[in-house]
């Protein structure tokens, strides 16, 4: 079932999956604590599927410029909001000019599958 997904809805609930994971990887207390470890573990493995899926019709460097580029940006803006952590401005530039190119590659290239 999960095999006929369409490739962006797959790499999109990979990227969900990925960000969820690193979002909670502070949680684990340096994987001492079982549950949090165990979400962190089952939704790594699942987005990696998810992407595996991804690349059997999409290129893997768009795939992966798409996951890389989505998962910065939603985990640095989840840090911020949840974390604290603190985004001077070269940060929320750098951060601007990846969701840009992520745009650009899937509104413009013929490299993703539409």
């Amino acid at each position: 079932m999960l095999s006929s997904l369409p490739p962006l809805f797959a790499l999109s609930l990979a990227i969900v999956l990925e960000v969820v994971a690193t979002s909670l990887l502070p949680k684990t207390n340096q994987f001492t604590s079982l549950p949090t470890t165990l979400a962190v573990l089952g939704s790594y493995g699942c987005a990696f599927y998810l992407l595996s899926l991804t690349v059997k019709s999409m290129s893997l460097g768009v795939a992966y410029a798409i996951w890389c580029g989505s998962g910065m940006v939603l985990v640095a803006s989840i840090a911020w909001m949840f974390y604290g952590q603190k985004l001077d401005i070269y940060a929320v530039v750098g951060i601007g000019f990846i969701l840009t190119g992520t745009v650009i590659i899937n509104v413009f290239s013929n490299s993703v599958t539409h």
